[in-house]
């Protein structure tokens, strides 16, 4: 089985410093829902790892967190994709849960889900916490440069092996085309 695991904000949509609070705010990143198809079609499964504290800080609800996330699938689906499965942490950060990246919890919680070990696994974030969580585990970390990926690629921190790309559907490119 082939998986892939990718963060949310600034990645597959518009990042915004205020939260995405309502499916109305959801703005998909052009091309990325057209990515997912792609992977899709090609044999991938597609999982989505998100850190959401807004829930935990009161500024939207789960019920509209699933609403976001069914809007994220309806415009997926409509580029003929499917996201195989949502991990949501909706804890603050100051909680010190195990699934809030860039601790590993979600990603743990993938490999069980799917019984399969991570390692080398393609995990795309925009943000050093996406990176770290995933090379936690074993994946293969890529950064996009949209969201907070500019800022991220300044980093000292950033793990030596991360695989840099524009944007998801250049992530999705390198990875069909085997220029990873």
């Amino acid at each position: 089985m082939k998986l892939i695991i990718l963060d949310r904000d600034g990645v597959i949509n518009h990042d915004s410093d205020a939260y995405i609070k309502s499916a109305e705010e959801w703005h998909a990143i052009a091309g990325s829902p057209e990515a997912i198809g792609r992977l899709t079609r090609a044999g991938w499964r597609v999982v989505v790892a998100t850190n959401q504290s807004g829930v935990a800080r009161g500024l939207f609800s789960a019920q509209e967190l699933n609403r976001i996330h069914g809007k994220m699938r309806q415009e997926v689906a409509a580029a003929g994709g499917r996201i195989d499965a949502i991990f949501a942490c909706p804890h603050h950060p100051d909680d010190a849960c195990p699934c809030r990246k860039p601790r590993p919890g979600m990603f743990h919680d993938i490999a069980r889900r799917y019984d399969q070990p991570l390692a080398g696994v393609p995990a795309i974030g925009d943000s050093l916490r996406d990176l770290h969580a995933s090379t936690e585990t074993g994946c293969q970390p890529w950064l996009v440069l949209t969201g907070n990926g500019l800022r991220a690629r300044q980093h000292p921190d950033l793990p030596p092996d991360t695989q840099i790309r524009s944007n998801l559907a250049a992530v999705v490119d390198s990875l069909l085309t085997g220029d990873a």
